[in-house]
């Protein structure tokens, strides 16, 4: 099965992982909106079949390691990791760097595919980038499956590659107007709400 932006799109409705609000996003930046991709990649054989589309576009570069950065690129690294018959590891935030924990490594002999449920300015992939090259091995590409920067972001030497765009509108906390208009802020990752004043 082909996965059109339609049939994307359709999943993403029925899953409910396209939300609309006030939200502070993850690079610090607010919208009216988020992709909570952990609504549908919850569901195994949608999280396996969505993977498996943006892992066969990388399947010509021979990666040997997939990595994600924590927390949301942990089960997409996985899935794609799966479908590409490799494995996968995560990078974790450390002091505001990326760092290999819990036992995880590369060798300089690896080929290593980044991989991202959401990305929204790409700062978490060029930090697991800088640090798999700091690390010796190879970055054979960037991997998302959203893309909400409406496709202005990107990767420079390294091939870039994702499912679905989306050109949401983002702003500051200083200039954002549903701060201005007192909508409640929604902090995602841990559902909590805060009146911004």
């Amino acid at each position: 099965m082909s996965l059109t932006r339609e049939k994307l799109l359709a999943i993403f409705r029925k899953t409910k992982a396209l939300q609309r609000g006030h939200f502070e996003l993850a690079s610090g930046l607010h919208s009216g909106h988020y992709f909570q991709c952990a609504q549908f990649l919850q569901y195994p054989p949608i999280a396996a079949t969505v993977c498996r589309a943006l892992a066969e576009r990388f399947k010509s570069k021979r990666p040997t390691v997939v990595v994600g950065p924590a927390i949301g690129g942990i089960v997409v690294s996985y899935e794609i990791a799966r479908a590409l018959g490799v494995h996968a590891i995560y990078a974790e935030r450390v002091d505001a760097e990326m760092q290999l924990r819990r036992g995880f490594a590369i060798t300089k002999k690896d080929r290593v595919l980044i991989v991202e449920d959401v990305i929204t300015t790409g700062e978490s992939a060029r930090k697991v980038g800088e640090l798999v090259e700091a690390l010796g091995a190879k970055v054979v590409g960037v991997g998302v499956l959203v893309d909400r920067t409406g496709g202005k972001v990107k990767f420079g030497r390294w091939k870039y590659e994702r499912l679905f765009t989306l050109g949401f509108e983002h702003f500051t906390p200083h200039d954002c107007p549903l701060c201005k208009e007192r909508v409640p802020l929604v902090h995602p990752g841990s559902l909590r709400r805060r009146v911004v004043v």
